[in-house]
């Protein structure tokens, strides 16, 4: 029975998620020429299911409709530029003042090393 219910609410919110997406992609496809803001591609009804919609400041839900958090880019840009917002977002735990930094020096004893 749990099971059931469960999987009725991914159902249901895969649907909504489908039907948002496909919302804010006609709206962007509408506004914008079809070229990826990234590579300049160009697109054209046949190959059109690889351009991808992305959300410049990477919330899905922020969708306003002057399109200006979106930008059109090929599939292939579009998972660098999550791949680069992914790599970055581990490194913006470290603050200002150093915390996080590296204190091991591998080269320490190098001087020494050469010596002998």
């Amino acid at each position: 029975m749990m099971s059931a219910k469960l999987d009725q609410i991914v159902a249901s919110a895969h649907k909504n998620r489908s039907e948002r997406e496909r919302g804010y992609r006609e709206q962007a496809l509408k506004l914008y020429p079809w070229i990826c803001g990234r590579c300049s591609r160009e697109f054209n009804r046949t190959n059109l299911t690889e351009l991808t919609v992305h959300h410049r400041n990477h919330n899905h839900d922020d969708n306003p409709g002057d399109g200006s958090n979106w930008e059109l880019l090929c599939v292939y840009c579009h998972d660098n530029e999550h791949s680069r917002y992914l790599d970055g977002d581990g490194y913006s735990s470290c603050d200002s003042k150093g915390a996080g930094n590296a204190t091991h020096n591998p080269f320490a004893a190098l001087k020494d090393l050469l010596k002998s």
